[in-house]
């Protein structure tokens, strides 16, 4: 999460850099963002996010590295697909754009394209995006492309900026413009990929929605529901710069370089981001909660190569409660390591979301095999089960161990028998002939 900002710094934003230590900061995309908004309860990510830290090279510095993440082929094939939409002053991104939002092909030479500072600090493009969008969203005849734009969300109470591949601001509203590389194969995509660009772009529409707040003169975080029509969360935004709840997919069309837009429907994605990331904790009350003198800098040397005991760095890791799940580790850099702590301590985190949520006060996966092994021994019957003192997951767990040893040794006496009865034929089929061979 980038938290750059111009002016002092508050003591939040110190301390978050005394977490980091002079490693450069890492700015937190709408992919990380989307990932954080699953697993709002994860206080380690939030913490480590908020402060920057580059959670790849603290994966590598424990040990357990995360093997996953785009292949430079696909970054290289996306940045050459993305150039090519470019050329000709956008023309041939604004081919697929024209059907899709009615721009008139006369208006094309007008179309405007502002410059967005991109070589400034995050903070100071965040705030010339803004005022472009206002510039945009004030004449409803003009058509403005924003090329890389500069975002601002707020996320626990910390600033995060955000760069879409472009936004489209027309008739006083804005679309959201996402381009990616894996093809569009006779009308169809990869479902996962569709999924997660959507994602991404929820996160952007969050965005740009709170940037429609601002200009209006209100609070994002206190917008209230009468900014938006009928069907809160779910209706459109009624602000000038707001943005439509569909965001635009530019893919290459089949196996050829030729782009095509497909419309994508964010809502889903929207009113499941914005619920998660009301949940997380803040910044102020994750940093008040973490002991003193706690801190994630890989102490680098002139090489660059980090000096710091594993031991002091997992302590301090450790120091910060996580919510693992199965699923972290295809999301988080850290996934490898959180996992590793979770079997180590028994977790029941480990076996999934689902199973964790069904054992309700049992958090081991000792305990939840203790109380499986009661109720086997005990023998009794699920009614009488809440006479050892158990709670409902334990009862459910004793009752289903105690049918599981049932089927096995009826499983086993069933065997015994055919294996006997195997037995008794060839012996039979034996003596006939043996008695076949002296006669």
């Amino acid at each position: 999460m980038n938290v750059s900002h111009l002016g002092q710094a508050s003591p939040s934003l110190r301390r978050l850099f005394e977490l980091r230590g002079p490693a450069p900061q890492r700015s937190l995309d709408a992919r990380a963002l989307a990932a954080l908004a699953a697993n709002p309860g994860c206080r380690r990510r939030a913490l480590l996010d908020a402060a920057g830290v580059d959670k790849t090279a603290l994966a590598h510095r424990l040990g357990r590295p995360a093997p996953f993440g785009q292949s430079p082929f696909a970054i290289r094939r996306g940045l050459q697909f993305e150039s090519r939409l470019k050329q000709d002053g956008y023309a041939v991104l604004l081919q697929p754009l024209r059907r899709l939002l009615g721009v008139p092909e006369a208006e094309v030479a007008s179309l405007g394209v502002p410059d967005l500072l991109p070589s400034q600090s995050p903070a100071v493009r965040a705030e010339r995006t803004l005022a472009a969008l206002a510039e945009a969203s004030a004449d409803p005849a003009a058509w403005t492309l924003l090329d890389h734009p500069m975002l601002r969300l707020e996320v626990a109470g910390s600033p995060a900026y955000l760069e879409p591949d472009a936004v489209v601001v027309h008739g006083g509203r804005c679309t959201v413009v996402e381009i990616k590389s894996f093809p569009v194969l006779d009308g169809a995509a990869d479902p996962a990929k569709v999924g997660a660009a959507a994602r991404q772009a929820a996160v952007y529409v969050l965005a740009l929605q709170e940037a429609a707040a601002r200009l209006a003169g209100r609070e994002p975080s206190a917008d209230p529901p009468p900014a938006f029509g009928r069907g809160y969360p779910h209706a459109v935004q009624e602000l000038p710069g707001a943005p439509e709840l569909t965001a635009l997919l530019v893919c290459p069309k089949d196996f050829s370089n030729r782009p095509v837009a497909v419309p994508v429907d964010v809502r889903r994605e929207l009113s499941t981001t914005r619920r998660q990331l009301s949940r997380m904790t803040r910044v102020e009350q994750l940093l008040a909660a973490l002991p003193e003198g706690v801190s994630f800098d890989l102490a680098r040397d002139d090489s660059g190569a980090p000096t710091r005991p594993v031991e002091e760095l997992a302590e301090a890791v450790a120091a910060v409660p996580a919510a693992y799940g199965p699923e972290c580790i295809s999301t988080c850099e850290l996934g490898f390591h959180c996992r590793a702590q979770a079997r180590c301590a028994g977790a029941v985190e480990q076996l999934g979301r689902g199973v964790r949520g069904e054992l309700g006060s049992l958090r081991t996966v000792e305990a939840a095999l203790a109380a499986a092994e009661r109720g086997v021994e005990a023998g009794l019957e699920p009614s009488l089960l809440a006479e050892l003192g158990l709670d409902e997951a334990s009862e459910r767990l004793a009752y289903a161990a105690r049918l599981r040893a049932e089927a096995l040794a009826l499983g086993g006496a069933q065997l015994d028998s055919t294996q006997l009865d195997g037995a008794q034929l060839a012996g039979t089929q034996l003596g006939d002939a043996q008695l076949g061979g002296v006669r």
